[in-house]
């Protein structure tokens, strides 16, 4: 692997050595007179030194001189690298600018040859620290082996199923039923117990336990919440992940996801979240009992189960030589299953000689087999550790940088290995791919956790055990790596220039950095929690990453003087109160990410467009810039709003992104403007010819309450997209009909659509996608009278599998034996209001999925009542009482809060009854008696006359028809825009801007009824064009 990258063992030394070359090829030439032999001198000094450290890095234990000339050398090159940027900085930007008139350049100039000078001065007196190195180096002798580098492998596949099978976890069943049994015991309430302490000491599966527990019967109870507790616990946050929790299951529709839903709550403190969940509780009745489970280290039966498979798969593959000191291997482990899994990770990736097994099986401390305390596991832990090439170390070690219990997303920690220089290029993979593949090596060695696993088998997210968190925050601090305060476990390193600095402002809003620690050479910021002591970012002026994540009190003038920041190169606000970036962000000409989700940022600097190396750019709703074509290194680009004021030009320049893989737009187009036809043509044709290039990945959200359509996507295409991996969208819009070129998606994995009405065809054509993973599709009707049946022919590699319908049951649905073989996950919804009971033939015939591990069943309680609610779901827990030996069942309700009261149902049914009434007034007056009128001619028989009376009934209930379907539409849309209104006042309340939201709120309704308004005249022409009327 080339060795150009950031390492933990080498600092920015192979950077240094390249930013070397380039100083002395395009700058100093006959510039620094003789510095330029200093210069190439000092290179080749530094390339033996680079190659010396390389095998340093994998050596375990090294001599206190050998490991103190090592750090030296590792600041040392951050130095140099921080004196290299800043004078190209000076220089480059001096020649950039537009310096008019001969008195600017010649100040200019002069400033020019002033920087040199002191830039010279500083590369001599590093010179002279290197050659001072350079001898320390010669007085020492090196000796140690180097450990072979490991290849970078794809994640293990027998991995995710240690993770999320219950069947492949070892050692747990007789915990597992124990619990689930004093947790459901006896058909009286008093007889069940409210509280379950589960004790012993790390490492041994209590976390695996309880959440193994609560997978299979969490469902079964009325509020349910899985929270993970910490030594050092932050009781907001604990508070907050229960109240999200219980309250989850009330906002599953489509309006709000789980971010919305935490970001509604996340600026409650303590004292509202306790008032929040004693609110939400009251009523609730649980009984004062507890009983305390001990968990035991595994048997050695169950040890020797777990490390044999997590090597090879089952315990009859382990060769014979290799039984014997496998044994000896288990004992020292002391029965701890992250101590067993932690050293067979680290022997699956080896040769399986005896001569090896038996050295590491010498490298773990003999005591521990009497005494399995945590130091003692550490020592295990440590072997994983120092057998990691440096690159993994150095990506490992930056986790420490996160809170204790944190989770941690995979594409934002790719995103900032990425910024922070840690990822190589190779040759066949981008950058994140790249990252990715690290990212499941350290899942495949077991140093890291996967918390959530994709449709794709992609982990999704991680987080880090607490032990081997103490590992690598105390590994992180030795070598200077990582520096964190507000931490229960922070150790300040040994150095007393800090290089990259962690603050955890949660449950304490005020932080002190010793005096004796330099911060003026951080190179990376990240903060969590609320703050007033917001610190000045353009102090550090050699920062290339800054994340601030849930900070109310960081607002714009924060960011003040972000200019100045020339080597920036990530910059993540989220949760935070700013609502716009400073025009001067075009200057961060090394910028590569900014992530602007859940802000207030609605429009994007003018001078963002200059960003010629930004890679992501990523936010909630942003107008898509005039002029992003020039920003050709994009790859990731979502969520672009696009509406009527965006020119025609500018969607076109969306073709210039050749790099572009991930796109999601918001379209706000209203048809009925005459910029409409254009834009739409703009589009389609950029988004054609990114698909030809790179475009894998394509979400649409559209604005239909307002008028927005995507009915120019249904065939409307310059090529067929079949290169897409990903079609997504979220909206009110629903195609009329499923569009042709969907069928011709041969390579999308994942398909979120909406159709209108579904039948039998729409089935066939998705179920003959041949890469199919997951579908979710969402409907407002089955065609009527339509049986559906799922053919046993189609869906074959489909996993997850989401049905919503907005109006009717689930009964017309089958599936046939062997239907959606592969299936894991399914979740459809069922509305409280219908009078039908569940079809049991339905229920019954989901057990002809063989792969089915969870089901998901979603009441839908829009205008029913809490008898309704209640009667629906005891039907249902009857008709899949069934199935729960055979897979996971859930059943929760959603849209609670448009529950009716009885009184208002009765309310309800009178005023539709009147609305009919009236309705059929109308009919019988304006058209019945016209048309029956014109039946009485003279030439007619009496049988014609009747029959023509008769048919004048048709045009009449047609018309009803259409008008109750396009006001029925219309009054959603309106109601809809409402409620997008009131979401938008209530989170703004939720961040302390209520006078802010105020007028927010009364602008947002104004916009809607003028929307709704506009829409009228558009609204009785299509009614009109229905009935023919024209």
């Amino acid at each position: 692997m080339e060795h150009t990258m950031v390492s933990v063992a080498t600092g920015v030394l192979s950077t240094v050595l390249r930013k070397l070359t380039t100083l002395v090829e395009k700058q100093c030439n006959n510039k620094f007179k003789g510095v330029n032999e200093e210069i190439l001198s000092m290179k080749a000094e530094l390339q033996s030194m680079n190659a010396l450290l390389l095998k340093l890095a994998d050596m375990d234990d090294l001599d206190v001189q050998v490991k103190e000339w090592r750090n030296q050398i590792r600041e040392l090159s951050y130095d140099i690298e921080d004196c290299i940027d800043n004078f190209m900085h000076q220089t480059d930007g001096g020649t950039n600018r537009d310096h008019k008139g001969f008195l600017k350049k010649s100040i200019q100039k002069l400033r020019t040859i002033g920087v040199r000078n002191e830039i010279a001065d500083q590369i001599l007196k590093l010179k002279a620290r290197v050659d001072g190195a350079s001898e320390r180096q010669k007085r020492y002798n090196f000796n140690g082996a180097i450990s072979n580098y490991s290849n970078v492998v794809r994640l293990d596949p027998r991995l995710p199923a240690l993770f999320e099978e219950a069947d492949a976890l070892v050692g747990m069943d007789e915990p597992t039923e124990v619990l689930i049994n004093w947790l459901t015991r006896g058909e009286k309430r008093e007889s069940r117990l409210s509280v379950v302490s589960l004790v012993g000491f790390g490492g041994l599966g209590k976390t695996t336990l309880a959440r193994q527990v609560y997978n299979k019967i969490g469902g079964q109870f009325e509020c349910q919440a899985f929270v993970s507790i910490s030594q050092k616990p932050d009781m907001r946050k604990i508070f907050h992940k229960m109240l999200n929790d219980i309250k989850r299951t009330e906002h599953t529709s489509l309006a709000w996801d789980e971010e919305q839903l935490m970001g509604r709550l996340g600026t409650l403190d303590e004292e509202q979240l306790i008032s929040k969940l004693r609110e939400f509780l009251t009523g609730r009745s649980y009984p004062d009992l507890n009983n305390v489970y001990e968990l035991k280290p595994l048997s050695s039966s169950d040890a020797k189960k777990l490390f044999m498979k997590r090597i090879f798969g089952s315990e009859d593959q382990c060769p014979s030589q290799l039984k014997l000191v496998s044994n000896d291997i288990l004992r020292k482990c002391g029965g701890l299953p992250l101590a067993i899994i932690s050293i067979a990770s680290l022997l699956a990736n080896k040769p399986c000689t005896k001569e090896l097994w038996e050295s590491y099986r010498n490298s773990i401390g003999s005591q521990f087999e009497k005494d399995p305390s945590v130091n003692d596991m550490q020592r295990i832990l440590s072997l994983s550790y120092n057998d990691l090439p440096h690159y993994l170390k150095t990506c490992l070690l930056y986790l420490s940088i996160y809170p204790e219990n944190f989770i941690i997303k995979r594409a934002p920690l790719v995103m900032r290995w990425i910024a922070e220089g840690f990822i190589t290029r190779d040759g066949r993979q981008n950058l994140e791919e790249t990252a990715e593949y690290y990212f499941n090596e350290l899942i495949n060695r077991s140093m890291i956790i996967p918390v959530s696993i994709q449709y794709d088998g992609r982990v999704d997210s991680c987080r880090v055990h607490d032990v081997i968190l103490d590992l690598i925050i105390s590994k992180s601090a030795e070598e200077n790596f990582i520096t964190a305060f507000g931490y229960q476990n922070h150790v300040l390193g040994p150095q007393d220039k800090i290089r990259r600095l962690s603050f955890d402002y949660r449950g304490q809003e005020e932080i002190m950095v010793p005096s004796n620690a330099t911060v003026l050479n951080v190179r990376s910021l990240t903060t969590y929690g609320s703050t007033a002591h917001v610190p000045l970012l353009s102090d550090f002026q050699v920062l290339r990453t800054i994340s601030i994540d849930c900070n109310d009190h960081l607002e714009n003038h924060h960011l003040n003087g972000i200019e100045r920041l020339f080597c920036l190169k990530y910059l993540r606000l989220n949760r935070v109160s700013i609502n716009k970036l400073p025009e001067q962000i075009g200057e961060l000409q090394q910028l590569e990410t900014i992530d602007l989700t859940q802000t207030m940022v609605k429009e994007l600097p003018k001078s963002i467009v200059k960003l010629k190396k930004l890679m992501f750019l990523l936010a909630d709703e942003i107008s898509l810039p005039a002029g992003i074509g020039n920003m050709n290194a994009l790859q990731k680009l979502y969520h672009m709003k696009v509406d009527n004021g965006i020119s025609s030009n500018t969607l076109n320049e969306l073709q210039s992104l050749t790099e572009l893989r991930y796109l999601g737009i918001i379209w706000c187009v209203n048809d009925m403007y005459a910029s409409g036809k254009s834009q739409t043509d703009k589009f389609v044709s950029s988004i054609s010819t990114l698909c030809k290039l790179k475009l894998r990945y394509l979400h649409v959200q559209c604005d239909a309450e307002n008028g927005s359509s995507l009915d120019f996507l249904l065939d409307y295409w310059f090529s067929i997209p079949n290169p897409l991996q990903y079609f997504g969208m979220s909206s009110r819009y629903y195609f009329p009909r499923i569009p042709e070129w969907i069928a011709l998606l041969s390579s999308v994995t994942f398909l979120n659509i909406n159709i209108n009405h579904v039948g039998e065809e729409v089935f066939q054509i998705l179920g003959d996608l041949p890469s199919l993973l997951a579908l979710r599709l969402w409907t407002q009707g089955v065609a009527r009278n339509e049986r559906l049946i799922i053919r046993s022919r189609g869906f074959l590699y489909l996993k997850q599998l989401v049905f919503y319908s907005c109006n009717i049951e689930m009964n017309p649905l089958l599936f046939e034996d062997g239907a959606m073989p592969n299936l894991e996950r399914f979740r459809f919804n069922l509305k409280a209001r219908e009078t039908r009971n569940p079809c049991s033939e339905f229920f019954l015939s989901i057990q002809h999925m063989s792969s089915l591990k969870h089901l998901l069943v979603l009441i839908d309680c829009r205008d029913a009542t809490a008898h309704e609610v209640e009667a629906k779901e005891a039907a249902i827990r009857e008709a899949t009482n069934h199935l729960c030996k055979h897979f996971q069942v859930e059943i929760n309700t959603n849209w609670t809060w448009k529950m009716v009261k009885d009184d208002e149902d009765i309310d309800i049914k009178c005023k539709a009854e009147d609305s009919t009434k009236h309705l059929r007034e109308w009919e019988k007056n304006q058209a019945y008696f016209k048309c029956a009128y014109e039946c009485f001619d003279r030439r007619r028989s009496q049988e014609g006359i009747n029959n023509c009376v008769e048919n004048c009934s048709v045009p009449v209930l047609s018309a009803n028809n259409v008008v109750e379907t396009e006001m029925a539409k219309f009054q959603e849309r309106l109601n809809r825009s409402m409620m997008v209104c009131q979401d938008k006042f209530e989170a703004a309340k939720l961040q302390k801007m209520k006078t802010h939201a105020t007028e927010e709120l009364e602008s947002c309704v104004n916009r809607s009824i003028d929307d709704s308004i506009r829409v009228l005249p558009h609204l009785v022409d299509q009614i009109k064009s229905s009935l023919h009327m024209n």
